[in-house]
């Protein structure tokens, strides 16, 4: 999602006559676009700022005016113009503002725009004009589960579903410049709901835009995975068989404490109703360790979990305290030496399933989305549907779609070899 706006904030300043450096040094305007998930991430904003200035010193050029947007300023607005005394922040909310904030700080008054106000910001951001092969589509933000240690919910609100008329128009403008693979975002998105229609009825409309080849969805919530969207994944040819689930834990005391109203075995069931009829689905996680009073015994009830599925992609973090989460006022705090080990442990048991399950692709023909140039010539590098990394040498060019045989995998991508275009 971070990505979209970002790519939503870059086309409203380009309406504004700017253009786009891949060298902050050099640029005029540096937006940075914030996660509040975790401290690192935060404390990485202060030390991006300092570093841009301090460039800026070195090279014996103005300082750029800095912004500050996404959830960092949403959280922490009053707290980065009072240390950092940066030109703009806005909140992720607020962004289709931006274009006046720098305005307004251009002319020496600096500006902060944390609102989150119910008229949609979408309607204030101008076309799509020219995408890549895969784009993004936010369609849902917001989050109404309160899980104990997530900051989500007060840093992006209640969860709003963008209209499905808009959504739609916005996917055909995708498709018409350039993109063959939407993936459709929210922070529960299959919570988006209009008037009664689910995720699996605009997905269901989605499949029908000419030219649109892939439709992906990120990120869900267990709870909010209805049989619809399960039988989907069964019927639906654009829809591609992967499924980012997270379970953030095995312990079912773990996850009543982390307030995320289901359990191991409910998980567990909802995983094999949607292998029933996607049986080929690649299936992906978010785990937590060192979650306030997790016993060794707990963790090891996420290693269990974790051979019982076999995820083929997984995220695995170590809990951060948010500061207003209840999580970060709970007794228990996991010494740091003690979730280092225990992400350690994790990470090799769910590097070991992503390799097996890359291994036991090999042998596969599939069609893949050719997105960019490898660093070998004539390499190029593309997705599968199980949105593995594949490379192979073709001459075959951005867009285009391949089907490919799969010959060899490592640890994180696959090697294949072209056997056929496939028409657009």
């Amino acid at each position: 999602m971070n990505v979209y706006d970002g790519e939503r904030m870059a086309e409203l300043m380009a309406a504004e006559g700017m253009t786009a450096t891949d060298d902050p040094d050099r640029a005029d305007l540096v937006v940075l676009n914030t996660c509040h998930i975790r401290d690192r991430a935060t404390e990485k904003v202060y030390s991006d700022i300092g570093r841009l200035r301090k460039n800026a010193r070195v090279n014996e050029r103005t300082a750029p005016m800095i912004a500050v947007a996404g959830c960092v300023a949403q959280a922490e607005g009053d707290e980065i113009v009072r240390r950092a005394h940066v030109d703009v922040v806005v909140g992720p909310q607020a962004y289709h503002n931006l274009p006046a904030l720098v305005a307004s700080a251009a002319a020496g008054t600096p500006s902060l725009d944390t609102d989150m106000p119910l008229l949609s910001k979408f309607g204030a951001l101008p076309a799509r004009r020219r995408v890549g092969p895969s784009a993004f589509l936010t369609v849902q933000e917001g989050c109404d589960k309160f899980c104990t240690y997530c900051v989500v919910p007060y840093t992006r609100g209640a969860e709003v579903s963008r209209p499905f008329a808009a959504i739609v128009d916005e996917a055909k403008a995708l498709v018409d410049a350039g993109a063959r693979e939407i993936t459709l975002l929210g922070q529960n998105v299959n919570a988006w709901d209009d008037d009664g229609r689910g995720l699996h009825d605009l997905i269901r409309v989605l499949d029908r835009i000419p030219g649109l080849a892939r439709i992906r969805y990120t990120t869900s919530h267990p709870n909010d995975m209805r049989q619809g969207l399960i039988d989907a994944h069964g019927d639906v040819e654009s829809l591609m068989p992967f499924l980012h689930l997270p379970v953030q834990a095995g312990s079912d005391r773990v996850l009543k404490a982390m307030n995320r109203n289901h359990d191991t075995a409910s998980y567990l069931r909802l995983l094999d109703r949607v292998r029933a009829v996607r049986p080929d689905i690649a299936l992906s996680g978010d785990f937590i360790v060192g979650f306030p009073g997790e016993t060794e015994a707990e963790f090891a009830e996420t290693l269990r979990l974790v051979d019982a599925v076999g995820y083929a992609q997984a995220y695995s973090f170590k809990y951060s305290p948010r500061p207003g989460t209840p999580a970060a006022d709970m007794a228990g705090a996991i010494p740091e030496v003690v979730m280092d080990e225990r992400l350690q442990r994790l990470q090799a048991a769910l590097g070991r399933d992503q390799q097996a399950f890359n291994q036991a692709s090999v042998g596969r023909s599939c069609d893949v989305l050719i997105e960019r140039r490898g660093k070998l010539p004539g390499q190029m590098l593309g997705k599968s549907p199980w949105l593995q990394s594949i490379h192979l040498m073709t001459d075959a060019a951005i867009g285009d779609m391949v089907s490919v045989d799969l010959l060899s995998a490592g640890p994180v991508s696959l090697a294949g070899a072209e056997r056929v275009r496939v028409a657009a």
